[in-house]
């Protein structure tokens, strides 16, 4: 495999830019682990009080995640979130106006691999989400699983995100006052296995609980499509049925996570590696979709307002696709 280096001359703006990209990639994939490594190696040292400490503040804390979380305005302007967001670049589209006054449900698609998108835009103010959505505040679900991570959990909290269960999908949807936004990867990490190039497969067919939860909270629905998402990795061919596919389902399976075997380019050379593309990345929020308040509602209830969702969402991605190079015979594919 022929390896092509970055060249020398490359500016000190464009090597930041990487620098935050890469940082973001390894705090997602070995950051959790070895925040725990941290903490239990602490114990046998001179510093055991400080995970002693932590322990506590942990306990005490334990509820705080499915209560909005703990959002710290100091991380989500940081600079380095601006550098990440100039590296693709990461843009935000707004097409109507949001009402402060109340609350609102978004499903995201597609995940991709990373979801560096949904991340930017909503857990950091890098592509100015406060002034497109003036009132609202953000808030990004994701797996409860990273929540059990000592001292990752505040790290991710930090941003505005929420463990992916309905407790706390409910608590924020519930909030009196309204202004707050509930952003929801529908697909989950199931999808990003079929995340890459030129793919707009959309596991949303049969995904109906989060239609369910809007219609429970009387919250209106808001598709939201990122276009480029898919196109920053590259992944191992994957097609159903075969026994690389089945592997990554068996261990989803066991662990509540998707292991795509994704590859892009390096830090200091561009053939291979776990940095992304530099790809544009753009996100299109959709107007609200009305949705009446029924504390249980009927399966035919769900239904239509799914169909109704489908369509929006595919309406999104028809008006707006030329404007990213999507092909005029790309379409949606839901499964």
């Amino acid at each position: 495999m022929k390896i092509e280096f970055a060249p020398r001359s490359v500016p000190l703006q464009r090597r930041l830019q990487t620098a935050a990209v890469a940082q973001w990639v390894c705090s997602f994939l070995g950051l959790a682990q070895c925040s725990t490594a941290v903490f239990i190696a602490l114990f046998f040292t001179r510093f055991w009080l400080v995970s002693a400490l932590y322990a506590a503040w942990w306990l005490i804390d334990r509820e705080k995640p499915s209560k909005g979380g703990r959002r710290i305005h100091v991380f989500r302007n940081c600079v380095v979130w601006r550098y990440m967001r100039d590296y693709f670049p990461v843009t935000l589209v707004k097409t109507a106006e949001l009402d402060p006054r109340q609350n609102y449900l978004v499903g995201f698609h597609p995940h991709g691999v990373l979801a560096a998108g949904a991340f930017i835009n909503f857990c950091t103010e890098a592509s100015g989400f406060s002034t497109l959505f003036p009132g609202i505040t953000p808030h990004l679900m994701l797996l409860s699983l990273w929540f059990r991570f000592p001292f990752f959990r505040d790290y991710v909290m930090s941003g505005g995100l929420i463990p992916s269960d309905k407790e706390s999908a409910s608590y924020v949807l519930q909030k009196p006052g309204g202004g707050n936004l509930l952003a929801i990867i529908v697909g989950g990490a199931q999808e990003a296995l079929d995340a890459r190039p030129g793919s707009f497969t959309l596991l949303l067919k049969n995904r109906k609980g989060f239609v369910r939860l809007a219609i429970q909270n009387g919250t209106p629905l808001i598709p939201a499509f990122s276009f480029g998402e898919n196109d920053v990795f590259d992944q191992v061919k994957n097609p159903q049925g075969s026994w690389l596919r089945r592997i990554q389902h068996f261990l989803q399976q066991i662990m509540g996570i998707s292991l795509p075997l994704f590859h892009a380019r390096g830090i200091f050379q561009y053939s291979f590696g776990v940095i992304p593309y530099r790809r544009p990345i753009c996100t299109v929020v959709g107007k609200p979709i009305p949705v009446q308040k029924k504390h249980r509602p009927s399966e035919e209830e769900v239904d239509q307002l799914h169909e109704k969702y489908l369509n929006e969402l595919s309406e999104l991605f028809e008006k707006h696709k030329a404007k990213y190079n999507i092909p005029e015979d790309s379409h949606l594919e839901f499964i």
